[in-house]
């Protein structure tokens, strides 16, 4: 059941739910169209300053099309079935190394079991409150590519079918195997195209630089802040209004944490076919239903940083 149908009708929720073709395209090309403005302002004045840039961009927009993929698997991205699984495979998942039907399958187990003992995310929101010396060792962590590595060498092992096994290497019947089911193929396609367009445009060791190095890193330590706005420090519990967090977000916080309207979680979580782009108005709907006192919400990043930090040492 869709919680959001106890506080809305359903005029008000089919009118919020609209799908568009031109909103998903639109969307999808702004994200695009960030990375290569910060790849041009990089190739017209190269520095230290503009590479930092870059990268702290391009990670973040590498969030920007994993958001988008979660859209597109509610089918929420655009109205067109197809397009929703075209566009969240191969322009959202594949070039960020993300399977969009085996996310979905484990998205949707989360939005049944939010907060619960059968949540497959509660291993993200579980340890928070922390301390605040654990958490910065797990920004360390991202920073410095050790999550992201880790993570990455573990979507190896799972395509290979290792059971965890990393000490042995894959014999060719297994590397036949991930290749020929898509797991590892497609994202070799996928980023093979963005590697020879970093290369044509800029120089060939752009796609190192400017899209594994932040998908290792920036991507990491910003994913982690946004995992923890949306469920970490929040209740264990089946309370719709409780057990997920909204946060205010300025045009920084929606730059580097929030992109595409994905701050107002509490509010998908009420109606998880909602596009993101009517996620404000469902925000400001509920406002005007009075419920705002009962809704966690977060004033901004730091603020729920703090709180998720408050565990003493």
């Amino acid at each position: 059941m869709t919680p959001g149908k106890k506080y809305l009708n359903s005029e008000e929720i089919h009118q919020l739910a609209e799908r568009s073709n031109l909103s998903g395209s639109l969307l999808l090309t702004h994200c695009w169209l960030v990375i290569i403005s910060v790849l041009a302002i990089f190739s017209y004045w190269p520095s230290t300053l503009t590479f930092l840039i870059a990268i702290t961009v391009i990670g973040s927009r590498q969030l920007g099309l994993a958001i988008l993929m979660h859209e597109a698997a509610h089918n929420a991205l655009f109205k067109t079935p197809k397009l929703n699984m075209l566009a969240g495979e191969w322009l959202c998942g594949r070039p960020i190394l993300a399977d969009l039907c085996d996310y979905r399958s484990y998205h949707l187990k989360h939005h049944r079991h939010t907060q619960t003992e059968n949540d497959p995310d509660l291993k993200l929101s579980k340890p928070f409150p922390s301390t605040r010396r654990s958490l910065v060792r797990k920004f360390i962590r991202d920073i410095t590519g050790q999550t992201g590595f880790k993570q990455r060498l573990q979507q190896i092992v799972f395509a290979f079918k290792l059971a965890g096994d990393v000490e042995n290497a894959p014999t060719s019947q297994e590397l036949a195997q991930a290749f020929s089911g898509g797991t590892l193929k497609k994202a070799f396609i996928a980023n093979t195209i963005v590697f020879l367009l970093m290369w044509a445009f800029g120089a060939w060791w752009w796609w190192f630089a400017f899209w594994m190095l932040p998908l290792l890193t920036w991507f990491q330590f910003v994913l982690r802040v946004r995992n923890i706005a949306e469920h970490g420090a929040v209740q264990f519990s089946d309370d719709p209004f409780k057990n997920v967090r909204t946060t205010k977000a300025g045009p920084i916080g929606r730059l580097f944490f929030a992109p595409y309207w994905v701050n107002y979680h509490l509010e998908h979580h009420l109606v998880m076919h909602v596009p993101c782009r009517n996620l404000p108005k469902l925000h400001k709907l509920m406002l005007q239903k009075g419920f705002g006192e009962k809704m966690e919400i977060g004033q901004n990043y730091w603020s729920v940083l703090l709180r998720a930090s408050s565990k003493p040492t």
